[in-house]
């Protein structure tokens, strides 16, 4: 029993001499992994998701919403993205004078902010004093504010949700894709233009390529010769509806259509083979099944 009770006093002697170096052998195992990326996705979003994830049928939020919410605005994308009534939220982009990518679909400011002018001779500062002026015909209530730079998107929903991201002029290609590949989200954004050759740059950079086409191209267009660089295309609803079957049937692997308004012109476009509408009013749409 002494020895016993001897061994006893000598381990708890030991272990209590060990008590001021646990938090060190704690840190260890931290201190000795290898550098991570930092998280850009919270644990409490859900599983990471990618465009081979997108439902059979897509409906996609055209600058966020534009009827429903501020477009290109975060409070917009925010308000669609929390609603889930869309699978993919898209944002146009010009570039400030040097070099910033910033959420705008106009040349100018004139039309959707407070200021007038070009994008493309603002500053970053000068851009920080703009602010968004809502619409009054939106539904809802919405408050002037700072318009987002595409940095900002891609962090707010990168991973969360799929994103189509329209470049406006071609000279911010090169800084949207490093900025897309860094963030790990080379498979859930599509970089969409008007411009075959555009995409064809794109494509060659990594990236998934989305392009829009008018009543006119979708005319002429031949989409099959663009299966091998282009990822999704998306056709103007009032083009013919020979137009519109040519194109779904070109093996691009995404068609969709613009910009639908109405239950009954998605329909029509769905009818015909287009797996997915890009429209201004999304909360509408899911509203109402499509038939």
């Amino acid at each position: 029993m002494v020895t016993l009770s001897i061994a006893l006093r000598a381990a708890k002697a030991f272990l209590s001499s060990l008590s001021p170096l646990f938090p060190l052998l704690i840190l260890v195992p931290v201190a000795l992994a290898p550098a991570c990326a930092p998280a850009r996705i919270r644990a409490d979003d859900g599983p990471r998701v990618r465009v081979d994830g997108l439902p059979k049928t897509v409906n996609a939020a055209h600058r966020g919403g534009a009827m429903e919410v501020p477009e290109n605005s975060m409070a917009g994308l925010l308000a669609t993205y929390r609603e889930h009534t869309s699978d993919v939220l898209d944002v146009d982009v010009r570039t400030l004078r040097e070099g910033t990518l910033v959420a705008m679909h106009d040349r100018t400011l004139d039309r959707t902010t407070d200021h007038k002018g070009p994008v493309s001779a603002l500053t970053p500062d000068e851009w920080s004093r703009v602010r968004i002026q809502p619409s009054p015909g939106l539904p809802g209530s919405w408050h002037p504010e700072r318009p987002p730079t595409v940095a900002a998107v891609l962090d707010r929903f990168g991973g969360r949700t799929v994103l189509n991201i329209e470049v406006k002029d071609g000279r911010g290609l090169k800084r949207l894709a490093g900025m897309v590949r860094g963030r790990g989200l080379a498979d859930s954004v599509y970089v969409q233009s008007n411009s075959l050759s555009l995409a064809s740059r794109a494509h060659r950079m990594g990236l998934l390529t989305s392009v829009w086409r008018s009543v006119e191209q979708a005319r002429t267009d031949r989409p099959e010769k663009w299966r091998r660089t282009v990822d999704m295309l998306s056709v103007d609803y009032r083009a013919r509806d020979s137009d519109i079957r040519r194109a779904v049937a070109s093996g691009v692997p995404r068609v969709w259509s613009h910009t639908i308004l109405t239950p009954a012109a998605r329909d029509r476009v769905l009818k015909l083979g287009c797996d997915g509408v890009l429209t201004d009013a999304p909360r509408r749409l899911a509203r109402t099944e499509a038939h």
